[in-house]
């Protein structure tokens, strides 16, 4: 829990329902004000996944711009974002022009007569990727148990709601539906899909899977065998190795959006 949810309850209870829907959400909190602002220092907002005020004040309309643009990128990248409203003749007076970013603060223009500065510190609050660990093999258990340790959200069956980005699919049935396995895993559109088996088995199961009508272009992007090869062997080890690519994949897809 977050500073400003402790400090308002009905903040808290709004932040939690938003969670709770697994969507995107930000914290806006005003940490310095110098002239004549509407809002002072600790006041604090939440803001949806658009970048408005859903819940909390900060003032008039002279910062909204400015807070809309900053919590829209903070959600992108993940990273928190410190940014400062000053008239423009202020600005200059710094050495600044709006839109610049310096020692980690973005500058933006305020416009309103009040004439005052207004800097707010936004906190990204991004749902946890979620883990579908498809079977009950011995090497299914041990990721289950081991990645919500790592921030991941861990469920054992294929919803039909949007894949996207952050799902990912492991399938350890190890030959108790296979097959069907790796059918529901291909059409949900997941951003990582591996095949806890051999090579020489999975191929055997891309042929059947051709057959069904899934064509070649869904059936390499799956991860055959999972994980990295660390020379695992237990299944701990297994699962040790594919939280590892999981991680890897993650990032790179990240680094690839937000680069």
């Amino acid at each position: 829990m977050s500073p400003a949810e402790i400090l308002d309850t009905d903040l808290a209870d709004a932040a939690q329902q938003l969670r709770a829907q697994q969507v995107p959400f930000a914290f806006a909190t005003i940490v310095r004000t110098a002239g004549a602002t509407a809002a002072k220092p600790g006041a604090k907002a939440l803001l949806s996944a658009d970048g408005t005020i859903v819940h909390g004040w900060l003032g008039g309309g002279c910062t909204r711009g400015a807070v809309k643009r900053a919590a829209l990128d903070a959600l992108q990248s993940g990273a928190p974002q410190l940014i400062s409203v000053a008239p423009e003749d202020m600005l200059a007076e710094k050495g600044v022009a709006p839109g610049d970013t310096v020692e980690g603060t973005h500058f933006a223009r305020n416009g309103c007569p009040s004439r005052g500065t207004v800097d707010i510190f936004i906190e990204p609050c991004l749902p946890m990727p979620e883990l579908v660990v498809m079977g009950t093999s011995p090497v299914a258990q041990a990721l289950s148990t081991l990645a919500p340790q790592f921030h991941w959200s861990v469920s054992s069956a294929v919803t039909q709601d949007e894949g996207g980005p952050q799902k990912f699919i492991v399938i350890a049935t190890q030959g108790q539906g296979d097959l069907d396995a790796l059918t529901s895993a291909l059409s949900a559109d997941a951003a990582y899909v591996a095949f806890v088996g051999s090579s020489r088995k999975f191929a055997t199961l891309a042929n059947k899977l051709q057959d069904g009508g899934i064509g070649p272009d869904k059936t390499r992007t799956v991860h055959a065998p999972a994980g990295l090869d660390l020379g695992a062997v237990t299944p701990e080890e297994i699962a040790l190795s594919i939280l590892a690519q999981l991680l890897q994949v993650r990032r790179a897809k990240t680094a690839l959006t937000h680069g």
